[in-house]
């Protein structure tokens, strides 16, 4: 179980992300305009420099819905690997059996 504190910093993270979202795409198109001009090129730098750093999507960690755990995270799922295996050997998870050869 991760600390409520770290859960909870990451759903602010994902608030933020999502309310910079429009502004950050913005600037990036902005930035790789072809057509653009140096000072153009430069206030869309200067402008992506200036927003929060949590507005990044790449600062959000994929975490373990139920318990928070941030590593071996399963995306198509949203559990972790740990998790992933107790609920499929227990058959919470329709459609995944156990292999063996």
């Amino acid at each position: 179980m991760a600390k409520k504190s770290k859960i909870a910093k990451n759903e602010q993270r994902k608030v933020i992300v999502e309310r910079y979202a429009e502004r950050r795409a913005e600037l990036k198109k902005a930035l790789v305009d072809p057509n653009g001009t140096d000072e153009s090129r430069e206030a869309a730098r200067v402008g992506l420099q200036k927003l929060p750093r949590n507005a990044s999507p790449v600062r959000v960690r994929n975490r373990d819905s139920i318990d928070g755990r941030p590593r071996g995270h399963v995306s198509k799922f949203g559990i972790s690997r740990v998790r992933f295996r107790d609920m499929a050997h227990r058959g919470e998870l329709p459609g995944i059996t156990k292999s063996s050869w």
